[in-house]
């Protein structure tokens, strides 16, 4: 394949988010308190009859990290979220949206060639928080998502993420279709999902190369799809000829780490 001409990628648009925002479960709090994200937390509320061992150990975070913490009763809990908390809610300023840019930035920080996943009209957050865990477990340096019609980022994300969406920039942007030129004015390489498309045993994510997931229903878009350099079906032999998307794209980027990084094979 050749590559595509290389152009600037022009910086989109995003919404203004909500001032605040509530992180709850003891894995996706740990993170955020263990991560860059804890610049952003304004106050940790603590479940009062929480376990000494996990108390001990918040509490000497929020010392280390000159974080305000307070011992609360459950009802206090239950009004910050009607989620299961585990004992503990931390709040915080809303997760920043990258750019493009930002997303760039990030794999030649680490001098790889991009890697990213495009999710066309994802839905279900339980689904983005799996796939940036998975994400993040690979590799990936970063996942543009729509401003519309699109799961976005918010505590039950940050929570199935186990805290994984602290550390894989997402860029949300006005048009899908739009943005997937530019990238192939920047020289990635689009692949996206058919039941007609490649083996994705055979797949090569070697170069500058983006992943496309579709909706959980209706797959990729017709004007997105339209924009692929090439499709990669998953062979399956049972009598539900499909995967959650979360799963498929689970498998696909196992598939893209692979290719990337080769186990080498001592004689």
């Amino acid at each position: 394949m050749s590559k595509h001409p290389n152009k600037q990628a022009a910086k989109p648009a995003v919404e203004p988010q909500p001032d605040i925002e509530f992180i709850y479960g003891r894995h996706a709090v740990l993170s955020v308190l263990k991560s860059e994200a804890v610049q952003r937390v304004n106050k940790i509320f603590m479940l009062d009859t929480i376990q000494p061992k996990f108390a001990n150990e918040i509490q000497a975070l929020a010392k280390d990290k000159r974080l305000i913490l307070q011992k609360v009763p459950k009802a206090k809990l239950e009004q910050l979220t009607k989620e299961n908390h585990q004992g503990i809610v931390v709040s915080m300023a809303p997760i920043p949206y990258a750019t493009l840019e930002d997303l760039f930035a990030r794999a030649a920080a680490k001098q790889e060639d991009p890697l990213f996943v495009i999710l066309d009209n994802l839905e279900d957050p339980h689904n983005l928080g799996s796939i940036l865990r998975t994400c993040d477990a690979m590799g990936v340096h970063g996942v543009i998502i729509p401003k519309r019609r699109s799961a976005s980022l918010t505590d039950i994300v940050a929570k199935t993420s186990t805290g994984a969406v602290n550390y894989v920039p997402v860029a949300r942007v006005t048009n899908l279709a739009q943005t997937i030129q530019k990238l192939k004015d920047q020289g990635v390489w689009i692949f996206g999902t058919a039941m007609t498309g490649a083996d994705y045993r055979t797949w090569n994510a070697k170069g500058a190369t983006a992943l496309v997931i579709g909706n959980e229903g209706k797959g990729i878009s017709p004007n997105v799809a339209k924009q692929m350099d090439a499709t990669l079906s998953i062979p399956m032999q049972g009598h539900v000829q499909s995967l959650n998307a979360s799963v498929a794209a689970g498998v696909l980027l196992y598939q893209a780490y692979n290719s990337r990084h080769p186990l080498e094979v001592k004689s």
